[in-house]
């Protein structure tokens, strides 16, 4: 009884040693971070006082240098078009700049279901597959992107675990206390893998940003990319 006793033991000790070196390999291969809406500041820009896209998060962070906040985090946040206009709803300081797009295409965009990143003037953030998303005066940012990557806690049905199109990306999640979860891959990965980095997490919903041109700046991670030339861009700020 005692051998079996101590051989059970054995066995859970190296179940949790392995969980946890999979969680740690898992986790460094990906820049993350956890952002809460309730005590930090989750913000989107297009474009400055001028009507200039920002382009990337080096003219963010210089714009930002001017005020009384500080960037902690950003990344590009969401698709765009040839003039780097927003693809699909963009939502910035309540006023709807771009219109939802519920069409059908080609592209990852357009791999329904797609979704809705947002946060609410009551600083809640929340992501909605674009078929069940509601637009009303509570929402003071928002973007469209696609695909969606969980939709209730169950991974993209076109997926493929097996796929080959692996690419650099980026997205976000919702966690269970309702903190955000921004993550970008370190390294190329497909659709499937990458939504099971955020079930993992915890995440019911998570949602696709955008591939090969991703760009993070994670200070605390000792990750800064400040170049880029996007559309939209995501940025986590607190007070100096």
């Amino acid at each position: 009884m005692r051998n079996k006793l101590l051989a059970l033991l054995f066995v859970v000790v190296v179940s949790t040693l392995l969980i946890q070196f999979v969680w740690k390999s898992l986790d460094e291969d990906f820049v993350c971070y956890v952002a809460d809406p309730k005590k930090e500041t989750i913000s989107f820009h297009y474009k400055n006082n001028q009507q200039t896209n920002f382009q990337n998060v080096n003219n963010l962070k210089l714009w930002f240098s001017s005020s009384s906040t500080e960037l902690v985090f950003a990344m590009n946040g969401g698709m765009y078009k040839k003039d780097k206009s927003p693809q699909g709803l963009y939502i910035e300081k309540g006023q709807t700049i771009v219109k939802l797009d519920t069409a059908s295409g080609e592209g990852n965009f357009y791999l329904k279901p797609n979704g809705v990143f947002h946060i609410t003037n009551k600083k809640e953030a929340k992501i909605a597959a674009t078929e069940v998303f509601i637009a009303n005066t509570d929402i003071k940012f928002a973007t469209q992107s696609g695909p969606m990557l969980l939709i209730n806690g169950e991974i993209h049905a076109a997926f493929n675990k097996s796929s080959t199109n692996v690419n650099i990306r980026n997205g976000v999640g919702i966690l269970p206390n309702g903190q955000v979860i921004f993550a970008m891959s370190k390294k190329e990965i497909n659709f499937y893998n990458f939504a099971s980095f955020f079930k993992e997490k915890g995440c019911k919903n998570a949602l696709y940003l955008d591939g090969f041109v991703s760009r993070t700046y994670c200070p605390n991670q000792n990750w800064i990319q400040t170049d880029g030339d996007f559309g939209v861009i995501i940025a986590v700020t607190k007070n100096k």
